[in-house]
């Protein structure tokens, strides 16, 4: 875990400095909204979904970009890397933990904010979608990290659960057709 720490430590710590600007950008953002006459309700449910899914997912991201000192490497075969997770505790709780939170935030503000996005396999695609291009990011960039069909899958996942997760409020944003872009 020290390693972790060591290696993820930094971010961590930005991250939870960051939590004030984030909850002030939200109530920044809801009141513009709603001077320019959006309702209250609608002006913070769309100020809280963009903010959230930016602020939940960017520092993943910033982790996943980090250049590590090693060669970059490709991994195409499905369930290769997790069957060799799942032999080892501590790579199992960083790898696919840290996976299934890479997109958890996106996928469960984006159908909030976007109800055509709303459903586990609609997030699914669009999870996928996001963590190919990260993927491709790391592979083209020669960040000296695995791309990896596994990380695509996970990070999916991740972000379908989050959806999941998150179904009362986009059901009801979708219901009442407050997020329509």
């Amino acid at each position: 875990m020290a390693e972790v720490w060591r290696e993820w430590g930094g971010v961590i710590v930005a991250s939870l400095v960051a939590l004030p600007v984030v909850a002030l950008t939200v109530a920044v953002l809801a009141g513009v909204r709603r001077r320019r006459g959006m309702p209250p309700r609608v002006a913070w449910w769309r100020s809280a979904a963009e903010v959230g899914m930016v602020a939940g997912t960017l520092p993943w991201v910033w982790m996943i970009l980090t250049p590590k000192d090693a060669p970059r490497r490709v991994h195409l075969t499905p369930f290769r890397d997790i069957a060799v997770q799942l032999t080892d505790p501590s790579t199992l709780v960083v790898q696919i933990g840290g996976n299934l939170l890479v997109f958890a935030a996106l996928g469960f503000f984006a159908p909030i904010r976007w109800p055509v996005l709303a459903g586990a396999g609609r997030v699914f695609a669009f999870g996928a979608a996001a963590s190919i291009l990260v993927e491709l990011a790391q592979y083209v960039l020669d960040l000296g990290r695995v791309s990896s069909v596994d990380d695509v899958l996970v990070n999916a996942v991740g972000a379908t659960v989050a959806c999941i997760l998150s179904r009362r409020w986009w059901r009801e944003a979708a219901d009442r057709m407050i997020c329509v872009c």
